[in-house]
């Protein structure tokens, strides 16, 4: 295998797409509708997610400027050592790292939830032992690290197989969408009257907005999953933003539905009054019968699907990126000599995949709780360097105040998520994780810091940025 081999250019408009939308639509979008629905009511809930949408477009707007000036994996590290330097870089590229890595294993998790809604003493096999007041049974071990090899194997094979497999199923996802469009909106002949309230019971109409807004941003996570397979487009850079765009307009799109599709069957209020286990599953239920649930079925198992193999991909290309850079071993930065895919980074990544199952679900969500920081860390860094770029090249230039504003989007996701009193604040066990895997990280950072800082600037330009 060969360290200085770059990835294969496989990846055409159409799967970069649906690996951005597949990334964006998971587990949460299909299950989370009823509790979203009682925070906000149907129209605080579209309105929430308008105006998300419409301020991770302004932060896509940075992302697109900076992959048609850098294409390289990466993402919001290269970005950040190309705005900050390389320390920096270090912080934002191994936030990131937490939050994918545990994407991932979360989306696998996810299938035994889904199989217990469905069939709930199907998978009670094996009783091993609880975590948190979370029975951990063999049989849904068996069922998430299942899911973990396939799509190892499946990054493994190449990022053509990959993008042809992740376009197949966000098409299915779509389908389910739209046949829960097609039941609750037209074939169960529900009045429109079932929507009132429009807003939360005993909150006022802004409160019931700001209660899902404050969590809407991080629901767009996975469109910066498209910067991470730039070094693997088949067409020009310059298309990126066009594909953020899409992305995010038709994953707002498709929780919005679900989110109605919800709440029109019935009264919508019913969520509390029959206290529904799964709301959408209910409503899909009783708009076309068990044959629309089977299919609401698939289109949820798809979103947890596309989204693994989504944050696979951009955990793998951000592993080589870092490793490229030597703040890694250079053992992730292999890449396979037949099919051109980082080959141990996707290691790496299906091993931490196969671990986090055995903790029980509840503390794998102490963990996604406090992964967005992460995230907003990277948008934070992307925006504020694409402005600092555009005010170099010209200091007039009224386009950087749409990159400033968004670097302004940014920190307000950060402190959504860690002043006290937001309604996105993190629970203490998130904070606890947050604080051991920063610890974690500067201890390693201390042990490569020499290494690291021993590379030549031009060196690095060229690892990182492709740039000599």
């Amino acid at each position: 295998m060969s360290e200085s081999a770059e990835l294969k250019k496989a990846l055409r408009p159409t799967d970069v797409f649906a690996i951005a939308v597949g990334s964006i639509i998971g587990f949460g979008c299909f299950v989370l509708p009823g509790d979203w629905l009682l925070e906000s009511g149907p129209l605080g809930f579209s309105i929430a997610f308008i105006l998300g949408a419409l301020m991770i477009i302004v932060i896509g707007k940075s992302y697109g400027f900076m992959i048609n000036e850098y294409p390289v994996a990466g993402g919001g590290f290269a970005f950040a050592y190309k705005g900050f330097g390389r320390t920096q870089a270090y912080i934002c590229g191994w936030m990131l790292t937490l939050g994918y890595l545990s994407v991932v294993a979360l989306n696998a998790t996810a299938i035994p939830i889904i199989i217990r809604f469905i069939a709930p003493t199907l998978l009670t096999r094996g009783y091993l032992y609880s975590v948190v007041g979370w029975d951990v049974y063999a049989a849904e071990i068996l069922v998430s690290v299942s899911a973990v090899l396939l799509f190892a194997y499946l990054n493994y094979k190449g990022s053509d197989a990959m993008g042809k497999i992740q376009t197949f199923m966000v098409g299915l996802l779509f389908a389910a969408v739209i046949l829960l469009a097609l039941g609750s909106f037209m074939l169960s002949g529900a009045p429109v009257s079932n929507l009132y309230p429009l807003f939360a019971p005993n909150k006022t109409a802004f409160a019931s907005v700001v209660s899902i807004l404050a969590v809407a941003p991080t629901a767009y996570l996975g469109f910066d999953t498209i910067p991470h397979a730039a070094e693997e487009f088949d067409f020009a850079p310059s298309e990126a933003f066009k594909l953020i765009v899409l992305a995010i307009l038709s994953g707002g799109a498709i929780y919005i539905i679900v989110a109605l599709g919800t709440a029109m069957p019935y009264p919508w209020l019913d969520i509390i009054n029959k206290d529904m286990v799964w709301a959408t599953g209910d409503a899909m239920k009783a708009a076309m019968g068990t044959f629309g649930l089977l299919f609401l079925v698939v289109g949820v198992l798809m979103g947890i699907c596309t989204g693994m193999n989504g944050f696979y991909m951009a955990t793998s290309r951000l592993l080589l990126s870092m490793a490229r850079a030597k703040v890694l071993p250079n053992w992730f930065a292999k890449i396979h000599p037949t099919y051109q895919t980082p080959v141990n980074s996707i290691l790496f990544t299906m091993v931490f995949g196969l671990l986090l199952p055995w903790f029980g679900r509840t503390a794998i969500l102490w963990i996604i709780d406090m992964c967005t920081i992460g995230t907003a860390v990277s948008f934070f860094y992307t925006c504020f360097t694409s402005y600092k770029m555009i005010k170099e090249a010209n200091p007039q230039s009224r386009e950087a105040t749409i990159h400033l504003v968004g670097a302004s989007f940014s920190l307000l996701f950060l402190g959504l998520l860690c002043i006290p009193g937001s309604p996105a604040f993190m629970v203490i066990e998130s904070w606890v994780c947050l604080i051991s895997w920063l610890s974690l990280g500067l201890v390693f950072y201390l042990a490569k810091a020499k290494s690291y800082r021993a590379v030549p600037k031009r060196e690095l330009d060229m690892l990182i940025l492709n740039k000599a």
